[in-house]
């Protein structure tokens, strides 16, 4: 699906999505990815049941607010003690589909809100 959004200088928004790929700016990025307002990197996770903690402490050095994570169409939720560490830091964790990720993620940018989205496609 193709995202329609306002143009944000300088900074990252989702363009559109896929069952296995997203579309930043304009550049397409097929896997898993963490995407910040100002980089885009592949995420380490083979897929869902591949995640582990040190998936989502090594988050914590971009110091977000908020985290976003998209599991593609369906919603799947990772066990809690493999997030603890975001809990522990008072950073939130949001689960989500992959398409309302891309729409979070471009409002909260747009706003100026320290936030990584990370993707995991299967």
């Amino acid at each position: 699906m193709k995202l329609q959004h306002a143009a944000v200088e300088n900074m990252n928004q989702f363009s559109g999505y896929g069952d296995d790929f997203v579309r930043v700016n304009t550049e397409q990025y097929q896997g898993n990815v963490l995407v910040t307002a100002s980089e885009v990197h592949v995420w380490r996770p083979l897929g869902f049941d591949d995640l582990t903690e040190a998936d989502f402490s090594a988050v914590l050095a971009y110091k977000p607010e908020v985290i976003l994570l998209g599991t593609g169409k369906t919603i799947r939720f990772p066990h809690p003690r493999l997030y603890s560490a975001l809990a522990a830091a008072h950073i939130g964790l949001d689960v989500m589909d992959t398409g309302a990720l891309c729409r979070t993620f471009n409002i909260l940018t747009s706003e100026d809100r320290k936030v990584v989205a990370l993707i995991v496609h299967n």
